[in-house]
């Protein structure tokens, strides 16, 4: 078992060490970005003009990906048809600049390269125009890609399929790949139709929210629970896309991972205004590769690439994370406050119209049992705080020996998870002093309780708030990681890698 890893600068430098070899196969794009001003109308049509005053350009789509796995420390092969044309031109150059192994990307003259071009004024965009191939791939092409596909994967660590439609990703690519004894150990389908890479079997789908509705023909509830809706469906996405493990991304409201045997795993997105940012779905499909691919678990996996993708929705255009942006970024964990700065956080949150969530316990060696219980107290509101028992409280309850490791420590990993948005540490046997302070709209406790158990109901329920019962994760137990780990258990932890 491999238990929650800190998502941590740390974790971004050894994933940059650890460089997997990852081949990118799909649809490589150019995305063009003409900025300029707009003051007038034109004559002829009811239609702004605008004066273009600069003009850039970045690799999209399939190319997107490739570009973020280089920056985060991957040895890419690029895989994918491009034209002999301009564009195909300058997206080599592109790609080629970021050290990306491009023995793959086949240029031909019977087709052109898409371009995407953004026309902005005034700083937002006005148009944009899609140069598209849409003719048939010469049957040459096609056999030549499918030959690349197999060559790229040959020794890879991973592979990512990028299928946003073309006919350059035919059905005689499918059945290469399909048919092939050997591949990478991580295949990862990133497609507008996952179902179509079915008979690969992959390891994981990465579809949003409406590409997996459609895969099982089912309409998105209207402003319902979207992350409880497709577990709920998680049977029949497993049977659509053929994959051992789907992350659906929800845009703002992050992403859901569903696994074959555990509970849904949430992420979450850190709002942000518009930025005119584009590809972020791209960052996060290559943060959760490069980070699966070197043995990270699943949840440490999607929590890193969600990181990623709150980086580049904050920057203008077509971007890509790199590992110091990463560190950076997650160098900036939830705060552990004290308890008359929590106090003043939570006042300004709730003046934002923002749901506040306690949870609370001693948190003595996490485990994936404390992580699914967090997650699940998140998805109760908006903000969640946990408070964490200080070292006397914690002896206290539980005996002498504990804790295992100090209250600093213990918050600083829980400032870590992606879950959590405040930490605080208490030393009185019970938070009800704390709950009296800040009020939470929910106090929410672990599955071996009940309410009825718990002294801080009254309280919670007497100024109007809400007691919630998390729901009970029988195989995870501080207590028994503990005695496991001083030799003193009788019989192995059920865990999972996750």
């Amino acid at each position: 078992m491999s238990g929650p890893e800190h998502v941590s600068p740390g974790l971004a430098r050894a994933i940059r060490q650890q460089s997997p070899v990852v081949a990118v196969l799909g649809d490589f794009l150019l995305d063009g970005w003409w900025r300029g001003t707009s003051e007038r109308m034109a004559r002829e049509a009811p239609a702004p003009v605008v004066d273009i005053e600069s003009r850039s350009y970045a690799p999209g789509g399939a190319a997107n990906t490739a570009m973020n796995l280089a920056a985060l420390g991957a040895r890419v092969r690029a895989v994918g048809v491009i034209g002999d044309d301009e564009a195909g031109r300058l997206l080599r150059d592109l790609l080629g600049a970021a050290g990306i192994d491009l023995s793959g990307l086949l240029s031909s003259g019977g087709v052109t390269t898409t371009t995407k071009t953004r026309i902005l004024g005034a700083g937002q965009v006005l148009v944009r125009v899609d140069d598209t191939f849409s003719g048939d791939y010469p049957a040459a092409t096609v056999d030549a890609l499918a030959e690349a596909a197999l060559a790229a994967g040959a020794g890879a660590d991973a592979e990512v399929i990028c299928d946003y439609g073309s006919r350059a990703l035919s059905a005689t690519v499918v059945a290469a790949l399909a048919g092939r004894t050997v591949r990478p150990r991580l295949t990862v389908v990133d497609a507008h139709d996952p179902s179509r890479w079915s008979s690969l079997r992959p390891d994981l789908a990465t579809p949003n929210a409406h590409e997996a509705a459609r895969l099982i023909a089912a309409d998105l509830p209207p402003g319902g629970d979207r992350p409880a809706w497709f577990a709920e469906h998680a049977a029949e996405l497993f049977q659509a896309t053929g994959s051992e493990a789907i992350v659906v991304t929800l845009d703002r409201d992050g992403t859901v991972l569903l696994t074959r045997d555990l509970p849904a795993y949430r992420t979450w997105a850190v709002p942000v205004a518009e930025k005119q940012a584009s590809g972020a779905g791209d960052t996060f499909v290559a943060a959760l590769t490069v980070a699966r691919s070197t043995g990270r678990p699943l949840t440490a996996s999607a929590d890193f690439a969600q990181a990623a993708a709150d980086v580049v929705v904050r920057r203008f255009g077509t971007s890509v994370c790199s590992t110091d942006d990463l560190a950076h970024h997650l160098g900036h964990s939830a705060e552990v406050l004290d308890e008359e700065e929590l106090a003043t956080r939570l006042a300004v949150e709730r003046g934002n119209g923002r749901r506040i969530v306690l949870t609370n316990g001693c948190f003595d060696v996490l485990h994936p049992g404390h992580t699914a219980s967090l997650n699940q107290a998140r998805a109760l509101g908006d903000v969640l705080v946990v408070a964490v028992n200080g070292d006397e409280s914690t002896r206290r309850l539980k005996g002498e020996g504990r804790p295992v490791n100090r209250a600093e420590d213990r918050a600083g990993l829980l400032s870590a998870l992606a879950s959590v948005d405040y930490v605080t540490i208490f030393d009185t046997d019970t938070p009800i002093p704390l709950i009296e302070r800040i009020r939470p709209d929910v106090y929410a406790k672990g599955g071996d309780y009940t309410p009825q158990m718990l002294e801080e109901s009254d309280v919670v329920t007497g100024y109007g708030g809400e007691v919630r019962i998390l729901d009970y994760v029988p195989a995870q137990s501080t207590t028994a990681v503990v005695e496991r780990i001083l030799g003193t258990g009788h019989g192995p932890e059920a865990v999972v890698d996750v």
